[in-house]
């Protein structure tokens, strides 16, 4: 039974520490497109102590595998768009400091088949979507890593929140490998080594491929060791044609929910998840269409990009298409 908690690593922002971050952030975000060392000295000139924490969490030695940070500015907030891409913020402050916080991490991201190569998605109910296991819906979403099937996976991501829910119940769910890891027995983890799974696009990366969604694979769910144990699962789309293997993935889904922590996100709360140390999901909430309802900002980093991959990009800080790239890793 999972209970809501704070996760042990925790970084409050004091008063002075908050404006100064602002200040930083709006400057970022009038650098739109900017790269990662034209942003030197506005990194510099993050408050010293959560600089430390973000960049410590970053070396990916966290047992938890998230760091929460409380009480950063969010500015105005326009009405919760009702629409993909409706009423993007744009150069609003969030931008910058979004990008601030995943350029500490690695290198702000985003995916040239995912929402277009957004950098900064926003996450929120959309009419008609209620029941899509994404980020338009409003139903529970269980543990995944971000984008299983792709080869250049986020090694982390960032959820800003703008606005709560009406009745303050949606949860973001964190849960780590290193802690359940040791509720699986040997042979369940025998098995999760194995390159035998597969994983089915995210239907935010099928939305327009006709026909089944493609799938990545064989691959396992497991690797590294331990203390330095790391996974690639999503309950939703990897699957097992072997009977064995598919009931070491519900062991799996078991374990994590026994050590899932839960955060409950007031507007400035940023939680920051090791993408490949902790699987994350959300828990179900009610959305209204009024312009009140849950709004979350997402982004990805990424710790080093092949140099390769830089000089096929269709955009500063855009991955290729997958197509281009599948096979080479």
């Amino acid at each position: 039974m999972s209970v809501r908690t704070q996760a042990s690593g925790e970084y409050r922002l004091r008063g002075a520490e908050a404006t100064r971050i602002w200040e930083l952030a709006t400057k970022a975000a009038g650098l739109e497109g900017a790269a990662t060392v034209d942003l030197a000295n506005l990194l510099l000139d993050m408050p010293a102590e959560l600089r430390r924490t973000l960049i410590d969490f970053s070396g990916g030695a966290s047992p938890q595998g998230v760091v929460l940070v409380r009480g950063l500015p969010v500015g105005d907030v326009p009405a919760t768009p009702r629409e993909h891409g409706g009423q993007r913020l744009g150069p609003h402050g969030t931008t910058g400091l979004l990008t601030l916080v995943a350029d500490l991490l690695g290198t702000l991201i985003g995916y040239e088949d995912e929402k277009s190569g957004a950098l900064i998605h926003e996450v929120h109910p959309v009419p008609g979507e209620e029941q899509r296991i994404e980020n338009s819906g409003a139903v529970a979403f269980d543990f995944h890593t971000e984008n299983v099937h792709h080869p250049l996976r986020p090694d982390f991501l960032g959820l800003l929140c703008l606005r709560q829910d009406h009745e303050g119940v949606a949860a973001t769910r964190v849960a780590s490998i290193r802690h359940a890891y040791p509720l699986l027995t040997s042979r369940q983890r025998e098995l999760l080594r194995m390159p035998v799974f597969s994983s089915a696009y995210p239907t935010s990366f099928s939305r327009n491929i006709a026909g089944p969604r493609p799938a990545s694979g064989p691959h396992p769910v497991l690797f590294g060791e331990e203390p330095d144990l790391f996974m690639r699962f999503n309950s939703h789309t990897t699957t097992a044609v072997d009977p064995e293997a598919r009931a070491a993935l519900k062991a799996l889904s078991e374990a994590l929910e026994e050590v899932c922590q839960e955060f409950v996100l007031a507007p400035g709360d940023l939680v920051v998840v090791d993408n490949h140390i902790a699987a994350h999901g959300r828990s179900a909430f009610t959305p209204h269409f009024d312009g009140r309802d849950r709004w979350l900002r997402r982004c990805y980093s990424l710790r080093a990009i092949p140099r390769w991959t830089e000089r096929m990009m269709p955009r500063p800080r855009v991955l290729p298409e997958l197509a281009q790239i599948s096979g080479v890793f």
